[in-house]
């Protein structure tokens, strides 16, 4: 693709399930996005990973011209709205200003019930209390926080934290996570971060 050919490393989804499910969602600078997908409609894709606190910059590609169809996507959360047919050099300079907008802002922040979690300076704040963490817990709690209340698995995690596929049995992601919940679970009747058997784990704010 042109965005491709212009030195941008692309990943691309071939449906809608496939594009809120992907990992590397995580480490994109920017998301193009067609609003007409198999799977799942791009305006509930778009509704979804904002929901989930990820605030990579997305702009929508669609045939849907109208206002209420611009209107709708802007209060989802797109950046930017080109209407097909459009011309690649269009595309790419709309990548390229929405890319320089975004970047000049502060790193995003998520959260989830009263903890914040700062990306730009890898701080834990619970309650208004600054958590010290590990860079390894740091990095756990950063992909709970993103998937708060669905099943992030041991692979996921290895492959956030180290880079590497999980091919089996380890008790490496167990220690640091009992290390973590110790920090996080402090005045907390149960702790909010469960174990799904055979699965993985979930963060549950209650």
């Amino acid at each position: 693709t042109a965005v491709c050919e212009a030195g941008h490393q692309c990943a691309v989804m071939a449906d809608g399930i496939a594009a809120i499910d992907d990992r590397m969602l995580l480490g994109n600078d920017l998301v193009i996005l067609d609003l007409m997908l198999p799977g799942l409609d791009g305006l509930e894709i778009l509704r979804t990973i904002r929901g989930r606190g990820v605030r990579t910059p997305v702009i929508v590609l669609t045939a849907r011209g109208t206002v209420p169809d611009k209107l709708k996507a802007f209060d989802a959360g797109a950046d930017d709205y080109i209407v097909k047919p459009f011309a690649m050099d269009e595309l790419m300079a709309r990548v390229e200003a929405v890319y320089r907008r975004t970047s000049d802002k502060p790193a995003m922040q998520l959260e989830a019930g009263d903890m914040q979690l700062n990306l730009a300076n890898k701080r834990l704040t619970q309650g208004g209390h600054t958590i010290d963490l590990t860079p390894t817990e740091f990095s756990i709690m950063e992909l709970l926080m993103r998937y708060v209340g669905q099943v992030v698995t041991r692979k996921m995690l290895c492959e956030h934290i180290w880079g590497f596929e999980w091919d089996g049995p380890t008790n490496v992601i167990e220690v640091h996570m009992n290390r973590l919940r110790g920090k996080v679970d402090r005045g907390r009747s149960q702790s909010c971060i469960r174990t799904i058997r055979g699965r993985g784990y979930a963060l549950t704010i209650e």
